[in-house]
């Protein structure tokens, strides 16, 4: 044998051709696999299709760090870039996947199932699954697209039978039997582009038909008039806002308040099938009620302000609202239940979502005397869908992982002993009272004002306590006073500001807040977790 023929024969156009649309195809059964499943969601329920469930399965086990940073970064859009990032993935795997089908046309159209066993896994693991329906999405997609690359891989155009680097399979000889030896592209392309066109038919009528599935809900919404408050909310103080232009509204507009959750799904929740169950240790009468038992009795009206436990210091995680509910001690109460400190056995209150979450609050807070309640509504309409329609939970002084349950559908009264909620088992505290905070909302950082008098300005809270000074300090000169608006309530931020005779150069301009108790905000930084930031917020201007 001569050294030429020792040398390795480089892959040949056609199989270079062949691996390229054999990943061409892999593509083509992803879509088809998505899409099926997308339509097989939309009859099952929307949260059970595989790219969902997997999200949400990610979102689960993702260390309390990474989820930080991801909502540190990237904010309200943590969530789609999350999505993008599974198709990412699923992408590249199904060009891989499609080139070895490629070379191994059974093997590897076998291997698009995996994608279902992960999916169904992935929606039968979620607490808030139905079921084995919800499996089913993800098994339909994954057989669909299994079949798809399996038909596609044998309109390739033959392989080289025992070329170098192959394996000389009795696949490809079949292939070559079944090709006449001979590509037809047309059939290929024809066969393509029909799967290309029912992938995307189908997906797009999923997406119509989980539309579809929330239109009761959205009518639901849409019929709901919200009673007058037997209790109203006590009228806003002229000056409860500064009048600086950048400083944050008093009210935050629904449409602007900050959500953070874990659903990749927003839950549509009908109004007339919605059910509230309450039950647990110290509940004497376990009730269910309907969202129009809640309608007929006694609303109060309350300005609260919300917080984020994953708001940084200087952060946008907190929002101003005037919310509508019933006021949850009293519901308690006719339930039975007493507070641990006049004996009753449940110190924690256990609300679940209709997503699966749970959140857990402690009873003395809920029952002390606070405006905790049940809200229908939030600045003068019913709860928008983000913000927990029909029925979210919020107990002023409290962040929000351990008392703001949207979409609530039960309350259980426990003990923190015997049940540990969904962020205490991710290393978050177990309770967790409103820290003292200010914020300097204007000027920016790096902003570059003129010098002469330039209007610092900004919010500050301390739920449940009440804001008494804040001060401003320019550098490493001394506190300063800055004006307080008029307060509103000890559970609504409180405005401020402060005219800085602004001197050329760069400056650092930093906030700190006294609430009503005395005590000053801390200079110490410390990270969201287990129980939110704490830290002076400052920022780097340059005046001109």
């Amino acid at each position: 044998m001569s050294d030429h023929d020792k040398t390795p024969r480089q892959p040949s156009a056609r199989t270079w051709t062949r691996l390229g649309l054999g990943a061409l195809g892999g593509l083509l059964a992803q879509g088809a696999a998505l899409a099926v499943a997308e339509l097989a969601a939309a009859a099952v329920r929307p949260q059970s299709g595989p790219v969902v469930a997997v999200g949400a399965a990610a979102i689960d086990r993702t260390p309390a760090a990474v989820k930080e940073w991801a909502i540190r970064t990237f904010g309200a859009d943590d969530k789609l870039v999350l999505q993008l990032g599974i198709l990412a993935v699923l992408t590249l795997f199904a060009l891989a996947l499609g080139a070895f089908a490629a070379r191994h046309r059974r093997t590897g159209a076998a291997g698009v199932l995996v994608f279902g066993v992960v999916g169904a896994a992935a929606a039968l693991g979620r607490p808030d699954s139905t079921g084995v329906t919800d499996a089913l999405p993800s098994v339909l997609g994954a057989i669909a697209g299994a079949a798809l690359l399996y038909v596609l891989v044998g309109l390739l155009p033959p392989a080289r039978r025992g070329a170098p680097g192959e394996r000389g399979e009795q696949i490809e000889q079949e292939e070559q039997e079944e090709q006449g030896g001979r590509w037809d592209r047309r059939r290929f392309v024809i066969a393509a582009t029909a799967a290309a066109a029912a992938s995307a038919g189908a997906g797009v009528l999923g997406r119509a038909l989980s539309g579809a599935g929330g239109r009761e809900a959205v009518a639901s919404r849409k019929n709901v008039t919200l009673p007058p408050p037997g209790s109203r909310a006590p009228g806003v103080p002229r000056r409860a806002q500064v009048g600086v232009d950048g400083v944050s509204s008093f009210f935050t507009p629904s449409s602007d308040f900050y959500r953070v959750d874990t659903a990749l799904v927003v839950p549509k929740v009908d109004a007339t099938t919605w059910r509230l169950r309450v039950h647990g240790d110290g509940v004497d009468r376990e009730r269910t009620l309907t969202f129009d038992d809640l309608l007929r009795r006694e609303l109060i009206e309350r300005d609260i302000t919300l917080t984020c436990v994953s708001n940084e210091v200087g952060g946008p995680y907190v929002g101003n609202a005037r919310w509508i509910g019933v006021r949850l001690a009293d519901l308690l109460e006719e339930c039975g239940v007493r507070r641990p400190s006049q004996g009753g056995p449940a110190d924690q209150l256990v609300a679940r979502s209709a997503d699966g979450m749970t959140i857990g609050s402690p009873v003395e807070d809920v029952m002390d005397g606070r405006d905790a309640m049940l809200a229908l509504g939030m600045n003068g309409e019913p709860l928008p869908f983000d913000h927990g329609f029909p029925v979210r939970m919020l107990v002023p002084g409290l962040y929000g992982y351990v008392s703001a349950c949207k979409w609530i559908e039960e309350i259980e009264l426990t003990t923190f002993d015997a049940y540990d909620a969904y962020w205490v088992k991710r290393d978050w505290a177990r309770e967790a009272p409103v820290k003292t905070q200010s914020r300097i909302d204007t000027p920016k950082p790096f902003a570059r004002p003129k010098t002469g008098t330039v209007m610092v300005a900004g919010v500050a809270w301390a739920q449940r306590r009440g804001i008494d000074k804040v001060e401003i300090r320019v550098d490493d000169g001394p506190w300063r006073e800055a004006i307080l608006a008029a307060e509103d309530s000890r559970d609504t931020w409180r405005q401020w500001s402060y005219a800085w005779p602004a001197t050329k150069g760069g400056h650092t301009l930093t906030v700190r807040a006294t609430d009503r108790t005395g005590e000053v905000q801390t200079e110490r930084r410390t990270r969201t977790v287990p129980d939110g930031a704490s830290g002076w917020h400052s920022v780097v201007v340059t005046v001109e």
